[in-house]
């Protein structure tokens, strides 16, 4: 196998280092527009390529596709219509993180060129979206008539700090998007859409976490409101942070600290509220040495009374010093290119990866790699 990873930030690399653990991938390329610095788990050799490559190039994007087998995207959600369209058009496997529904949307609309081309095309293939939506199709099939699909996730410090008791682990600018963007729930088998940081609820895990509190926020659970409406009563996809932490970011957006409509200065200067609370915030939010865990629960109840839920913690690793948000998150795009490649995702077409992923395989590749999801 030959895979192409595009972005070598926190997800792209991890999902790099994934692929060259795997017997059968001969080649990883790791492509980003900065030529950056290979972190520590990353070995220079003969099986890792690095390109510099400015993926709103068309042509350079398209050469860049070249010989090989699949791309996994890890870089924002605004590029991920255009790499699957090219990748399509190449004959070429793609998965990224997903993240935002329009997006996906218009990446469905390439689904005959995509089975025309024999190429698998799956968006949402990190963890929220993602592995939740995996484990929500499945609860969904085991309960048979499915009433309630409730799905919390959280990257979170091990060792919180106020005022916010939270640290970067994945994109600022994106969890901001979240904190933003009202959320599309199911309220009576309805499409309903709720405001973020909203209906705020206590949530208990195993200590030492403890209780955390859990809202709503958009995007993380993707088309799944749209594709089961009319046949589950309740679904909604909640965050999970720290307890105080809604409290704070809604007075912060409250304030037009996230707006992104541009305010003018005194001097005359145009300025956007959210860029510069990005710029303020992130260097005081971004902790090298900082150890993080992720904490995901869902949790699925029948009509006939039957329930299926699942739970996960994962931890920062000591020995690669890869995050969990890393582990949960890049592992899972790596496993859905494995499986695009290897035939065991058989559709060609575009497909979320409720549809796509087989539940089996996937929780036993995360299993293989450390990453434990427990049947509760």
């Amino acid at each position: 196998m030959r895979m192409l990873v595009l972005g070598a930030g926190l997800q792209g690399s991890a999902c790099a280092y994934d692929l060259l653990r795997q017997p059968d991938v001969e080649k990883v390329t790791l492509a980003d527009r900065h030529a950056a610095r290979l972190p520590k788990f990353l070995k220079r050799g003969k099986r890792l390529a690095q390109l510099k490559l400015d993926v709103a190039s068309g042509p350079a994007l398209r050469r860049a596709l070249k010989g090989h087998d699949a791309v996994m995207c890890a870089l924002p959600y605004y590029f991920n219509y255009d790499v699957a369209k090219a990748a399509v058009a190449a004959g070429v496997h793609t998965a990224d993180l997903g993240g935002n529904t329009e997006i996906v949307r218009k990446q469905l609309r390439l689904d005959g060129a995509a089975r025309k081309a024999g190429v698998s095309v799956v968006p949402d293939c990190g963890l929220a979206p993602g592995m939740v939506n995996i484990l929500a199709a499945e609860g969904i099939r085991r309960v048979g008539a499915a009433d309630a699909v409730k799905i919390y996730v959280g990257g979170l410090p091990q060792h919180p700090e106020p005022p916010l008791n939270y640290q970067i682990v994945y994109s600022l600018e994106g969890a901001l998007d979240y904190y933003t963007t009202p959320s599309w729930v199911l309220r009576g088998g309805k499409l309903t859409q709720v405001e973020a940081l909203s209906d705020l609820e206590p949530t208990n895990f195993p200590a030492p976490i403890g209780t955390l509190e859990a809202f709503h926020t958009g995007g993380g659970i993707s088309m799944m409101p749209w594709a089961y409406e009319g046949k589950v009563r309740s679904m909604e996809y909640k965050t999970l942070r720290y307890p105080g932490h809604v409290a704070i970011m809604k007075a912060i957006r409250e304030l037009g600290l996230l707006d992104l409509k541009p305010v003018r200065l005194r001097d005359g200067e145009d300025v956007v509220p959210r860029q510069a609370f990005i710029a303020a915030v992130s260097p005081k939010l971004t902790k090298p040495e900082g150890k993080d865990l992720v904490a995901l629960r869902v949790e699925v109840t029948g009509t006939n009374g039957r329930r299926a839920a699942w739970q996960l913690l994962d931890y920062y690793d000591e020995a690669t010093g890869i995050s969990a948000m890393m582990r949960t998150t890049g592992y899972s795009l790596a496993i859905t290119g494995l499986m695009q490649v290897d035939g065991r995702i058989r559709a060609h077409g575009v497909r979320t990866p409720d549809q796509a992923v087989p539940f089996d395989e996937y929780i036993r590749e995360l299993k293989r790699r450390g990453v434990e999801i427990r049947e509760m």
